[in-house]
């Protein structure tokens, strides 16, 4: 360049400011008034381009190009700055006016052009190629506008580049291989574009850059080893792309860099342990949502200037023993979403960190008391998060201390005691959560001086009284949730009267009564309207005609009587409807078949009469339901109601129940016979006696409701993904009851898979079934249970745990042959091959007798046709993380030899008390390397603890016979381990058959329990 120039740099994205490193002289932009319009000096190229790039522009204001005439010299134009030497165009700035239009292709000809700086307009169109002819260019911003297309390939040309701001557009495609050329670019801002493919293949070698922002893209790659060569790299912002891989090693000796943003990008691994001892300047550090795993490490306790840090929705484990004293500049703390756990008491030395403002700590696994010093935290807190987190206590009084709160979130844990009265102090809240806790007491009315709420959600606890009317005065309140609350009393006008205006508004599974306020009919804006299961009375409210918005419509289990109002015609916005359990009556709308939207509709349980419409939603039995109205006639034939109304003949009824008497004796008999010619010429499997002889027991909801005490939390036995298991008693026998939880994603496919395999399997290691719940609750609610043989010894993983007592080597080798049988039966003795898909310790129950039982077949797979292991599948993987076969990471379909590798592990687990899963398992090393590296001579030394007590507990007078016993024992440990290695084999192909696994494992307890009996020791059942 002949000239040094005065850069400004603009604020990207409306968030930061940086300076330059160079300056241009004031002098240069004063024109003199001397200059006459006419006396263009030879520079009448950039004069016609100026005129052809107003041609393309809209300025709504008219202030900006209205200089843009022949009255003056075109460097007296408004954003238009000439060199003093030639008098030619060197900065065009029109950044923040506005404007409209495009950008001519004519600013190709502005041949001197060295900034532009076009920014936070609203230009659309394409970045023309022509702007790529100047070779002068070194600024170039046209970030915050509607610009479209792809980048100009041919931007190498414009070889002095050194800031690119492009962020806030429209532009696809991938980043141009012309950037590898722009040796001097030092910034890189396409953040918030459509931009995809590969990012630092094209700019890894751009060794002066000082700022990466591309945020909000879709790039993809990894973040290669060679970024270490960016010495001057002092912000990386790659945030919510799809990055893969880890994070180099190199990335951390960048002593440069401020900020390091990873976040929602699908990067891994474990973080250094001497993160503390690098990257010295690091001010923000925000890796969230991605999928880290291992400990946070605690050097991170060097980097004391972090102002913040986002670990959020990862898989770190471990503790959190920081101790945040000397974070005086922390602003920002988020590491919800995790495993970790200890206790919650360190938020106490946050109190400290003075500007504090965001602060999310949970969902977790802490335990302790939420500590009284939370009241003490930063008075500039504005969100504070700790949800679905098992911490105790009371919610500390002082918490209204925190007068800049604005969301405050402490939803799923276990809090009891009262509400703070004073929490109308908390003026600035926004959000208040404090739903499935153990809150009692009355809501409190001071909430009624919280102008600024728009969510209160105090669902799921033990709240009573009423509801307090001057809630109504929560002029912002837009949802509004006090669900399954003991509340009662009425509903007042004042709470429909107010400025409050609901959106959503959630009453259901409370005591309420009454009728409706007819102030409700002001809530014009209610989409969503929850009052089930209370004991509200009177007529359906005529004014609920005034709630266009209505979508869900819930009044079910209370005491309306009288017709459904004609008035509600208007509400044809309505997607659900539950009048259901009422004491309504009339006959049932012919609007309700006109609205465009409704899909459900359920008026079961009440009185209604008349004839049910068939067209429209009528004509869907999966949607409509009106059992339990006995004067309802018509209708499809599904629901199964008279065709009319007219009394029948006695004589018809007669002859209708002879016919179905002889029906269901026909399908018993066909069934028997069917189940005979099924069962011919089969293998006959090992039955256990309760499953033949309860198979057929009828089941209702209400008696399994009393066998589990209502499902109540002291006959709960376990959880799992798609449910809970409850202990209970059925007709004087222990069972044990799965109900499942149909708002999880895939607990519907789960339970279908579930009874589709077990329908057909019957074995001594399977767990059995031995009936089915009906399909609906009291309140009509799609309900799905299994009744299944209760296991005394509950389940294996319990036991290895040592929390149900420990185990001896005999019973872990008999647990060993008893599953490999159950897997030797699903795949090879049924008559289409069945793969568990599932099989780990929790899922192994365990009998009176300590006999094995395979359990939860709710991800298990009947196979139609053979499968290759390595065949490729879109199903994604199944099974659990650390018993799931490595294939299936890779797409490939379920298949007996991914079973085998489950067992595998299991084994291995069996004898060495170490779960796949455990923290020493990392970068590559995992269980089935640990146990191979022990093979032959060290196994000793990877047994787990209960075993090497149980080598020490069983002694003998005869030191020989003790020297025998060991001996054996060690054979015994090694074979099993040896098997276990054998089936886990990385490759399918390399894995052990199962029926192989069974003969030695058969011989080597037999070998153990040899040595056993000539000493008269137990060979089976519970220890401990």
């Amino acid at each position: 360049m002949e000239e040094d120039w005065w850069f400004v740099v603009v604020v990207e994205g409306g968030k930061r400011r940086r300076g330059s490193n160079y300056y241009l002289h004031m002098e240069n932009i004063i024109l003199t008034s001397e200059l006459r319009s006419t006396d263009y000096l030879g520079n009448e190229t950039d004069h016609t381009a100026l005129l052809a790039i107003k041609s393309k522009l809209l300025d709504p204001s008219n202030k900006v190009l209205s200089s843009w005439n022949n009255s003056i010299h075109h460097c007296s134009w408004e954003g238009v700055t000439c060199g003093h030497k030639h008098n030619r165009v060197t900065v065009l700035d029109l950044s923040s006016n506005n404007l409209a239009g495009t950008i001519s292709p004519f600013i190709g000809n502005l041949s001197f052009l060295q900034i532009i700086w076009l920014y936070s307009n609203s230009l659309s169109g394409e970045i023309p190629t022509q702007l790529t002819h100047l070779f002068r260019l070194h600024d170039i911003w046209l970030n915050n506008n509607h610009l479209v297309g792809e980048i100009p390939p041919n931007i190498s040309n414009c070889v002095n580049l050194r800031p690119i701001s492009l962020g806030h557009n429209k532009l696809e495609g991938k980043l141009p291989q012309g950037l590898r050329a722009l040796s001097k670019l030092t910034d890189l801002f396409v953040t918030h574009n459509n931009l995809t493919g590969p990012l630092f293949n094209t700019i890894q070698n751009l060794t002066s850059l000082v700022s990466i922002n591309v945020d909000y893209n879709s790039f993809t790659g990894t973040i290669p080893n060679s970024i270490g060569m960016m010495r001057n790299l002092t912000f990386l912002e790659v945030g919510e792309n799809e990055l893969s891989g880890t994070l180099p090693t190199s990335l951390f000796n960048l002593s440069s860099l401020l900020i390091l943003e990873c976040i929602g990008n699908q990067l891994h691994g474990e973080l250094p342990t001497n993160i503390g001892f690098t990257i010295p300047s690091l001010k923000m550090l925000n890796l969230a949502s991605n999928n880290f795993s291992g400990l946070i490490p605690i050097t991170l306790l060097n980097h004391t200037a972090l102002g913040f840090i986002a670990f959020g929705y990862n898989s770190f484990t471990g503790r959190v023993p920081y101790d945040f004293r000397n974070f005086h500049n922390l602003n920002w703390l988020d590491i919800a979403h995790n495993y970790l756990e200890g206790d919650i008491n360190f938020i106490a030395t946050l109190v400290n960190c003075s500007q504090l403002d965001t602060l999310q700590l949970g969902p977790n696994h802490f335990s302790g008391k939420l500590p009284e010093s939370v009241a003490n935290l930063s008075t500039s807190l504005e969100s504070f998060l700790i949800v679905d987190t098992p911490i105790s206590g009371e919610i500390p009084k002082g918490i209204t201390n925190l007068n800049n709160l604005e969301l405050l979130s402490l939803g799923g844990c276990k809090l009891t005691g009262s509400l703070p009265q004073d929490f109308g102090k908390l003026s600035k809240l926004v959000v208040l959560h404090l739903y499935s806790n153990e809150l009692k007491g009355r809501i409190p009315s001071s909430l009624s001086n919280l102008t600024l709420l728009s969510e209160l959600s105090l669902e799921e606890n033990l709240l009573e009284g009423s509801i307090p009317p001057s809630l109504g005065n929560c002029q912002s309140l837009l949802y509004l949730n006090l669900s399954y609350n003991e509340l009662n009393g009425t509903l007042g006008n004042e709470l429909f009267e107010g400025p409050a205006s609901f959106i959503e508004l959630y009453l259901h599974y409370n005591h309420l009564e009454g009728s409706l306020p007819s102030t409700m009919s002001k809530q014009g804006r209610l989409e969503i309207l929850e009052l089930s299961n209370n004991k509200f009375s009177g007529v359906i409210l005529d004014g609920l005609r005034y709630c266009s918005n209505l979508q869900n419509l819930f009044m079910d289990g209370n005491s309306f009587h009288g017709n459904i109002p004609s008035s509600l015609s208007s509400l044809a916005g309505l997607q659900q409807v539950d009048f259901s359990q009422n004491n309504l009556s009339g006959p049932i709308p012919a609007f309700f078949s006109k609205f465009p939207n409704l899909y459900y509709l359920n008026l079961s349980y009440n009185n209604f009469e008349g004839r049910v419409p068939t067209s429209s939603l009528f004509a869907n039995e999966s949607a409509v339901f009106v059992a339990g109205n006995s004067r309802l006639y018509g209708g499809i034939k599904q629901l199964q109601l008279p065709k009319c109304n007219e009394n029948k003949s006695r004589k018809k009824i007669n002859l209708i129940i002879i016919c179905s008497l002889v029906g269901l004796v026909a399908t018993a008999v066909g069934g028997v016979g069917i189940y005979l010619s099924c069962t011919k010429n089969k293998k006959t499997p090992l039955l256990t006696g309760s499953m033949m002889g309860n198979v057929t027991m009828k089941v209702s909801y209400d008696m399994l409701l009393k066998a589990t005490a209502g499902f109540s939390s002291e006959n709960l036995i376990g959880t799992g993904s798609f449910g809970s298991v409850f202990k209970g008693i059925l007709d004087g026998k222990t069972v044990a009851v799965k109900v499942l939880n149909l708002q999880r994603h895939g607990a519907s496919k789960s339970f279908i898979a579930e009874c589709n395999t077990l329908r057909n399997v019957r074995h001594r290691n399977l767990l059995g079934i031995i009936t089915l719940a009906p399909k609906i609750d009291f309140q009509r609610n799609d309900f799905r249970a299994l009744v299944y043989e209760f296991m005394p010894h509950g389940s294996l993983d319990k036991w290895l745990s040592g929390v149900d007592g420990n185990m001896s080597l005999a019973q872990r080798v008999d647990v060993a042959i008893d599953v490999a049988q159950a897997l030797s039966y699903l795949h090879h003795e049924c008559e289409t091959p069945i793969v568990h898909c599932d099989l780990k310790p929790s899922n192994i129950l365990l009998d009176n007798d300590m006999v094995a039982h395979v359990g939860d077949f709710g991800l298990a797979r009947i196979l139609t046709q053979p499968r290759h292991p390595n065949q490729s599948s879109t199903i994604g993987i199944r099974g659990t993380i650390g018993y799931a076969a490595p294939e299936y990471g890779l797409g490939s379909e379920p298949s007996t030899s991914g079973d085998v590798y489950s067992y595998g592990i299991l084994l291995l687990e069996l004898m060495t008390g170490k779960s796949p899963t455990a923290s020493m398992f990392n970068d590559g090393y995992n269980l089935h390397e640990h146990a191979e590296a022990a093979l032959p001579d060290q196994v000793l030394q990877i047994v787990g603890p209960s075993l090497e007590e149980d080598n020490l507990t069983e002694e003998a007078e005869d030191p020989r016979v003790v020297q025998d016993e060991l001996q054996r024992r060690v054979e015994c440990v090694t074979a099993v381990i040896s098997v276990g290695v054998s089936c886990s084999n990385h490759l399918p192909q390399e894995r052990m058959k199962i029926v192989d696994a069974i003969s030695r494992l058969q011989s080597a307890r037999d070998n153990l329990l040899n040595a056993r009996s000539r000493r008269n020791l137990p060979a089976r059942g519970a220890r401990g």
